[in-house]
């Protein structure tokens, strides 16, 4: 195992090859047997420089928030894994059978075409499970522009909001029930944001509070996460200078993205999905993913359920998914080569990972704000596998 100024020195020199090219600030904690190891952060941007406590927008990590406060509904038995959806949302059945298409592409905006082996069947909506949200084979698409039926553009964060996400979430959620299937539920993985959306809307119902009531009462209290939270700024709970800033958005905010969630569909529904909307610190997200490697029921959730949501449940072409989680593939080299094949986490598009390996006995939590110059610039894939090979060498082998 390397020493501590050994380390320090490798993460510098790592952090200089990549920045300004791969992201402007980065932040990073690492965890073993649960010591701190790593807490650092490296980098300017704007008028920031990065600190241990900047708050980064953390993408599709916010997909675990809602995955565990979910688990610990199941845990008590408020609610089944393989319950249908319309049990708890029964507007997404109303359609009745719906059409398989193609999709679209979050980038593009272009319709995708459909697998010739699909044409012409039909998915009945009620067919679709909890199980199948978490695990991503629903067969719901993996993305809509949900923004664009959600209301106005929202203003800066730091100005007051014309409506509010109740209302926003009102707006278009006769839209989020009824968009077509691409594939038959339970046939293949294809990561959806649109099934953690409706995942996220489903646990207000089951809690009879909102996402963000309950995220904070399952999750962020019991383990004293308090630089975690949904709309920093909007709140006044911390300034842009304490926030990562992220990509300039010339399609549809006309602005630079600062302090407010990337996501477009989430920024459109008053920041608070399923899918996207937390902000937080590299140590704050390495503390949840402790919990989840050795004291899941400090979150409420079942310790066999844990056990079941960080093993493979569902693979298709190598990506391989438990309950909400990653679980580590060649196909999802982000943890690097080294790191144990029961190596659990998640990635954000922002350019954040968490990664937990039960074999080290270890937590790598990595913030960037690496869409800063553009998504289509954002190519976070070589600083991830090189930064945890050489954390997995520091730590020692297995």
């Amino acid at each position: 195992m390397k020493t501590s100024p050994e380390l320090a020195k490798d993460l510098a020199s790592l952090f200089q090859a990549h920045a300004g090219v791969t992201f402007p600030l980065c932040a990073l904690a690492v965890l073993q047997e649960g010591r701190v190891i790593v807490n650092q952060a490296w980098g300017q941007c704007e008028s920031l420089t990065a600190s241990t406590e900047t708050l980064f927008d953390i993408a599709s990590l916010t997909k675990l928030f809602t995955t565990t406060a979910f688990l610990a509904f199941v845990s008590r038995g408020k609610l089944g894994l393989d319950d249908p959806l319309v049990s708890v949302l029964p507007g997404f059945g109303l359609t009745g059978s719906r059409a398989i298409e193609g999709g679209q592409d979050p980038h593009t905006l272009q319709r995708l075409g459909l697998d010739f082996s699909l044409q012409g069947q039909t998915v009945d909506p009620s067919s679709v499970t909890f199980r199948h949200l978490l695990t991503h084979t629903s067969g719901l698409p993996a993305w809509r522009d949900v923004y664009a039926v959600a209301g106005p553009v929202p203003m800066p964060p730091q100005l007051h909001q014309p409506l509010d996400g109740q209302a926003r979430w009102a707006t278009s959620l006769p839209t989020l029930y009824q968009y077509p299937f691409i594939d038959r539920p339970g046939r293949r993985v294809v990561y959806s944001d649109i099934g953690l959306m409706l995942l996220g809307h489903a646990l207000e119902v089951i809690s009879g509070v909102t996402l963000e009531q309950t995220i904070q009462a399952q999750v962020l209290d019991p383990l004293g996460l308090n630089r975690t939270l949904f709309n920093p700024v909007q709140k006044g709970w911390a300034s842009l200078d304490q926030t990562a800033p992220t990509e300039l958005d010339r399609r549809w905010r006309k602005r630079r993205v600062w302090g407010e969630v990337h996501d477009e569909n989430a920024c459109a529904l008053g920041g608070v999905a399923g899918h996207a909307g937390l902000f937080s610190t590299a140590m704050d997200v390495a503390v949840f993913g402790q919990a989840w490697l050795s004291q899941p029921q400090k979150m409420g959730v079942d310790v066999t359920l844990a056990a079941l949501a960080k093993s493979e449940l569902a693979c298709t072409d190598d990506v391989r998914r438990g309950l909400g989680f990653v679980i580590k593939s060649e196909h999802n080299a982000s943890a690097g080569d080294h790191f144990s094949p029961q190596t659990f986490g998640h990635t954000g598009f922002t350019g954040t990972t968490l990664w937990v390996d039960p074999a080290r006995q270890c937590v790598v939590a990595c913030l960037t704000n690496g869409v800063y110059a553009g998504r289509a610039q954002h190519a976070p894939h070589a600083f991830r596998r090189r930064l945890h090979d050489l954390l997995a060498h520091s730590l020692g082998e297995i």
